[in-house]
């Protein structure tokens, strides 16, 4: 393994995705989601295809034995695509990317219901303790007693929810994926089926964009392309568990990137919720490596089966 190096581009890609979340944030409600999404998934198909074809595996990349199975992780994945793009013109940069951490605390229940994946006391406590987190950062929003916040807000944050669980499905939609079909052709199929809905709506909502505009949404799509290829890469030379933790300074990159272009500063509740989410997922984290350590070492103490 080469744990520096995936720690690197892993780092690297959280940066780039946090960057494409503040362009959809600057374009706010100027341009409508469906336009976004087109960009954002339009134009990270070609550098998605250039290192595929680069690396000679092309075919891999389009070769699918489960179209239906692509059909449905891309309507799933675009309807996530659109909550969080509405939660990112609606609330703070910090305040969006804080919920979105709900969603491998519902990966995890997800598994259990739907994968039958075994979740022992401690996944689940860490979960529970997880949406006590999100509670936290929702509060504000939920206007109990007071009017705290704006319609707009509360629909955002509503949206950022609502698009934790979606993630959450796409999740457990690759994961069924990757019994029979390869990376590159989950990734290629994910934008390309995205690009055609988003399409769609063009006819309907379009926003004659400035060039500056233009360029944010061009920006969008290469750069999500570009981290989507970065977070692949990172898992091919590490261990999930060494990796996963670096998640986490995607709060960072969204207080400072939030602060720089938006002079947005986070509230109370986002910085206590957000770290009782990231402190649930983190242990979570710990425990799944522990137990693949200990499961390691009792298998080198048992030694191979006879005759094997």
């Amino acid at each position: 393994m080469k744990v520096a190096h995936a720690i690197l581009i892993k780092m690297l890609s959280v940066l780039l995705f946090a960057l494409m979340s503040a362009l959809i944030r600057w374009l706010g409600d100027r341009v409508p989601l469906g336009q976004v999404v087109f960009f954002r998934s339009a134009f990270a198909i070609p550098p998605v295809l250039a290192v595929y074809a680069v690396r000679g595996e092309l075919i891999t990349a389009v070769r699918t034995e489960r179209p239906f199975g692509h059909l449905g992780r891309g309507m799933i994945s675009v309807a996530g695509m659109f909550l969080s793009f509405a939660a990112l013109a609606r609330l703070p940069l910090a305040d969006a990317n804080a919920l979105s951490f709900a969603s491998p605390l519902i990966t995890v229940a997800l598994a259990a219901l739907i994968l039958k994946e075994q979740v022992r006391i401690y996944r689940w406590t860490a979960v529970a303790i997880g949406f006590v987190g999100v509670l936290v950062m929702l509060w504000p929003f939920l206007d109990v007693g007071h009017m705290t916040a704006s319609t707009e807000a509360s629909v955002g944050a509503a949206c950022a929810l609502t698009a934790a669980f979606t993630n959450a499905g796409s999740v457990i939609q690759t994961r069924r994926l990757t019994d029979s079909e390869t990376t590159s052709s989950i990734v290629f199929y994910f934008s390309f089926i995205c690009m055609l809905i988003g399409a769609c709506t063009l006819p309907f909502a379009w926003h004659q964009p400035t060039l500056g505009e233009f360029a944010a949404l061009v920006g969008i799509g290469c750069i999500g392309g570009i981290s989507h290829i970065f977070l692949t890469e990172s898992y091919r030379y590490a261990a999930a568990s060494v990796v996963a933790p670096f998640d986490y300074t995607a709060m960072l990159w969204a207080f400072l990137i939030g602060y720089w272009m938006f002079g947005e500063v986070p509230t109370a509740y986002v910085y206590v919720g957000s770290a009782i989410v990231a402190a649930s997922g983190l242990f979570v984290i710990w425990r799944e490596r522990r137990r693949g350590i200990e499961r390691i070492r009792t298998s080198a103490i048992e030694g191979p089966p006879v005759g094997k």
